[in-house]
């Protein structure tokens, strides 16, 4: 069931994961990493740094900076390919997944929290709330 935000509440929903992101112990990614992450986690496989160039529309080295750094991490791991050694596969790890499914778990807690009412809204009163 697609889900549409106005530009307020898209905005607000992505702060407040990315604000819940960056207070937790992970380290943080860059828009282009994380963009990388979620293509390789959420595509089906193979992948490899040119398929990932021409689907993100992003250069190959700049690929390739953003997976050394995701690989330091433990986040993907690269794999030359057995049939084209000239090509090298990005692969999945369990601590990505880990990494991806704890990030999918603040963004859902970011969407709950905008869909709550605020304090006015639900009518509850306010510390400067003076009856008037």
């Amino acid at each position: 069931m697609p889900v549409y935000l106005n530009q307020d509440d898209a905005l607000a929903l992505w702060r407040d994961a990315l604000s819940a992101s960056v207070r937790g112990d992970g380290p943080d990614l860059s828009a282009r990493q994380m963009s990388i992450l979620l293509t390789v986690y959420t595509l089906q496989p193979p992948h490899t740094v040119r398929g990932l160039s021409e689907s993100l529309n992003i250069s190959k080295p700049a690929i390739s900076r953003a997976l050394d750094r995701l690989g330091q991490l433990g986040y993907i791991r690269r794999r030359r390919d057995d049939y084209d050694r000239r090509s090298v596969q990005v692969q999945r790890t369990v601590k990505g997944a880990v990494y991806l499914s704890e990030f999918a778990d603040q963004v859902s807690e970011a969407g709950r929290e905008l869909d709550s009412p605020t304090p006015f809204e639900a009518g509850v009163p306010q510390a400067d709330d003076t009856g008037f």
